[in-house]
C-alpha cells in the first residue's frame, strides 16, 4: 500500500465525491479526468471509445488547501478533453490522518468494497503540517488492516476514525495516518 489512496469513478456515473480533513487541509496530487490506459472503465465499451489514451484534463478540482471540497462529474462535464472517448475521474487522495475520520460513501444502490487498509506511517511527508519532527521519523511501522473491511464492507456508507483505539498502535513514537483503498459496486446478487 502506498502512502496516498486514489478515487476511480467511471464517467456516467451521479457520483458526487466528498474529500474532507477533520485537521490539516486536503492535498491532492495528479487528479486526471480523461483517459490514460485502455484498461481502467473498460467493461462493455466498444474499442474506438478506449483508443486515445492520451487525452485528460488535469487541476481541474481546486480542493487543495480546503478542509472540504465536493465535486460531481457535472462539474467536471463543464468541458469535454476528448470528445468520444469514455473517460474516468482518477483522485489520488491524502489519507486519513490520526484522530480524524475517514468517512466512505457510495452512490445510491451501490455498497462499499475494502481492497485493502493501512495504518502506520510509510513517509515522513503526510500527515505532517505541525508535527515534531521526531514524530516523523519512523516510517517503518505501518501495518495491513481488516478493520475497515468488518466495518464498512457492504454497507453504502462508513465512517472510521483513524486512531490507536481502532486499529492498534504499529509506532508508539509516529502520528499516523489510515490509507483506505475502497471501491463501490453493486451489490452481489
Amino acid at each position: 500500500v502506498s502512502p496516498l489512496s486514489r478515487v476511480i469513478t467511471c464517467d456516467g456515473y451521479k457520483n458526487v465525491h466528498r474529500l474532507s480533513c477533520d485537521s490539516g487541509v486536503i492535498h491532492m496530487q495528479a487528479a486526471l479526468y480523461g483517459r490514460a490506459d485502455r484498461e481502467t472503465c473498460s467493461e462493455g465499451r466498444p474499442a474506438q471509445q478506449l483508443n486515445n489514451i492520451q487525452c485528460s484534463q488535469k487541476g481541474v478540482w481546486n480542493c487543495d488547501g480546503k478542509s472540504v471540497c465536493e465535486f460531481s462529474r457535472v462539474l467536471l462535464h463543464s468541458s469535454d478533453p476528448c470528445h468520444g472517448i469514455y473517460k474516468y475521474k482518477h483522485l489520488p487522495l491524502h489519507p486519513t490522518c490520526e484522530h480524524s475520520l475517514a468517512f466512505l460513501q457510495c452512490d445510491e444502490g451501490k455498497v462499499i468494497f475494502v481492497l485493502g487498509a493501512d495504518y502506520g506511517r510509510r513517509d515522513s511527508s503526510t500527515c505532517s503540517i505541525n508535527r515534531p519532527a521526531n514524530h516523523l521519523q519512523n516510517t517503518l511501522c505501518s501495518r495491513p488492516t481488516t478493520k475497515v473491511a468488518e466495518s464498512c464492507n457492504g454497507k453504502s456508507s462508513c465512517s472510521v476514525k483513524a486512531s490507536n483505539s481502532v486499529f492498534g498502535d504499529p509506532c508508539s513514537d509516529s502520528y499516523k495516518y489510515l490509507v483506505p483503498s475502497t471501491e463501490c459496486d453493486y451489490p452481489p446478487v
